[in-house]
């Protein structure tokens, strides 16, 4: 009896297809990914049970820890226009590059007199450690109160721009949050709560992170 001969099946598997799709996923990340820019004064926040988020846009933050203040402005259009509103207010000008530079920076934390210096700086440079020593938030130089109240007119004047150009959006008041280290001392977190009840902004978030089974 004739035997029957099995033909050999090649056991290569073809992974062309695969590292495709892999290639085509890690291109996506890679393109559709933002950086984020180092803080000025990284703090580490008070943990909650609470889940709700932060919106996605519209929101200066307050940062607050070792007793300094840092104040970051949504939006590059906005941020160019609290800057002249700034300057009007404290007589000061600055160049096309300098608000350009303004615009492009995520949060600051220097009085006036430092803020040009400051621009000058590549962003690596500028968000050195200890260089910048907070915005000042006293009863005596209380600078943070005019940044709040610029970057709301602001907000404001830029909404309203883009309501006449015919952008579909809703009207409302720059958000604010604070986001204040776990170990700050309350008097100085007061202070910054003070300064925004005063502009009669009495609806704020506090940021906090999300606590673990250990808390």
């Amino acid at each position: 009896m004739a035997k029957v001969k099995v033909s050999k099946k090649s056991t290569r598997i073809d992974m062309t297809a695969m590292c495709d799709v892999a290639f085509l996923l890690l291109t996506f990340f890679i393109l559709s990914a933002t950086s984020k820019e180092p803080e000025p004064h990284p703090v580490d926040t008070p943990a909650s049970t609470v889940l709700d988020k932060l919106p996605e846009s519209g929101v200066a933050t307050i940062t607050v820890g070792d007793k300094q203040v840092f104040f970051n402005i949504p939006d590059k259009d906005v941020k160019i226009e609290t800057l002249k509103r700034i300057s009007q207010e404290y007589n000061m000008s600055f160049t096309e590059s300098e608000y350009e530079a303004f615009g492009n920076m995520q949060g600051f934390g220097v009085p006036l007199n430092q803020l040009k210096g400051l621009l000058k700086m590549s962003p690596a440079d500028r968000n050195s450690e200890g260089l910048q020593k907070g915005i000042p938030f006293d009863t005596v130089n209380d600078q943070l109160t005019s940044w709040v109240k610029q970057a709301r007119e602001a907000s404001k004047a830029v909404l309203e721009q883009r309501m006449i150009d015919g952008e579909d959006i809703e009207f409302k008041d720059l958000d604010i949050a604070i986001k204040g280290d776990g170990e700050e001392e309350y008097p100085t977190i007061k202070r910054v709560i003070d300064i925004l009840q005063d502009q009669k902004k009495n609806r704020f978030f506090l940021v906090t992170g999300l606590r673990n089974e250990d808390f």
